[in-house]
């Protein structure tokens, strides 16, 4: 399940952004990544009234350090407030966390507008060899 809404949010961005069809991050329509990623990190589903809408995915690379690796929700529950919610939860459940990373495509304007409303501040510009496009790393900091 977690696959299939992943996939619809992945490929709802790539359309709203006139990107090419199956432009989502690695694995985001692989059963098998869900799992593997399940064994590596901290892997939640997001729910509304019992109902799975997304899912986020975290990984602490230091001790007082995490990573947002990625957090995504079904397209029709979009644009309601339910990410930001997510993302604050995420920082409720790792009171430890002095520093908070993530990235994102230069081209996915929403996600970082959400980003930056959460105080996150774009720290590095990763170009992507042989495209126009980037990936924008944001750290927060708490």
């Amino acid at each position: 399940m977690l696959t299939e809404i992943q996939k619809r949010a992945f490929d709802a961005d790539a359309q709203h952004y006139q990107r090419p069809e199956n432009s989502g991050p690695p694995g985001y329509d692989s059963v098998n990544w869900q799992n593997e990623m399940m064994d590596k990190g901290h892997y939640y589903k997001l729910l509304d009234c019992g109902r799975i809408i997304g899912g986020a995915l975290v990984y602490a690379p230091g001790e007082e350090e995490y990573h947002l690796v990625r957090i995504y929700i079904d397209p029709g529950y979009q644009n309601r407030g339910l990410g930001r919610e997510a993302i604050r939860c995420l920082f409720g459940r790792y009171p430890a966390a002095r520093k908070w990373s993530l990235d994102t495509p230069s081209w996915a304007v929403r996600n970082q507008h959400l980003y930056t409303q959460l105080g996150f501040v774009q720290s590095n510009v990763s170009h992507i060899p042989d495209s126009e496009d980037s990936f924008f790393e944001y750290e927060l900091y708490l």
